[in-house]
């Protein structure tokens, strides 16, 4: 088994990896660029500042290790909303997102030295109309600034706004741990029956 490492500082993308029972370190690189093409597909971009991630990392990467580097991003009208300047900002993406379906999309890289599995992810979410009071109070209280679309669908603005979801949830937290799940199994570099005896091991029921 190689040692599999999340490049990710999210809170929410530790838990939900932690879910699949399996063992993982974090590690963390400051400064990656993640800018991208204007002209690129939106429902491409996600992955493909994923794999740009991976290419930072797979500079210092051990040949025991997999990497795995994920962004998330929320798409309307075919804009990219990333993660908000400020209250104001985030104020402006709510209310863009207010009444409507929206698409999440997380690109995933999964990375060796030796090979590299990427794929996206998408859900379409929508929301109820929400009101200024809502949004202001969801802001204020829960300060999304660190949240792709500023909102957490799992915070009290997913309680009260959400009205129907089309895919995987946990995409929209931030992290398809399913599909992460059935890729690991396949990748040339693990033995599918260690993989699940691992998996095994390291549940908890």
């Amino acid at each position: 088994m190689k040692r599999i490492i999340l490049a990710s500082n999210s809170p929410r993308r530790k838990e939900l990896l932690a879910g699949l029972g399996i063992p993982f370190e974090v590690r963390v690189m400051e400064g990656i660029d993640e800018s991208y093409p204007l002209d690129l597909p939106t429902l491409q971009t996600a992955e493909y500042i994923a794999c740009k991630k991976a290419c930072a990392y797979r500079q210092t990467m051990g040949m025991d290790e997999l990497v795995i580097t994920a962004d998330t991003i929320v798409v309307v009208d075919n804009v990219v909303l990333g993660k908000p300047k400020d209250e104001a900002d985030a104020r402006r993406m709510l209310h863009l997102l207010s009444g409507r379906t929206h698409q999440v999309v997380t690109g995933v890289a999964m990375t060796t030295q030796s090979e590299q599995q990427r794929f996206s992810v998408q859900t379409d979410v929508t929301f109820k109309v929400l009101t200024d009071e809502e949004i202001d109070y969801y802001v204020e209280t829960c300060h999304p600034m660190d949240k792709a679309g500023a909102y957490g669908i799992q915070e009290w603005i997913g309680y009260i706004g959400v009205t129907a979801l089309k895919g995987s949830y946990y995409n929209v937290m931030g992290l398809p741990v399913q599909r992460i799940y059935e890729m690991l199994k396949r990748f040339k570099s693990f033995d599918g029956s260690d993989f699940l005896r691992t998996f095994a091991a390291n549940s908890v029921i």
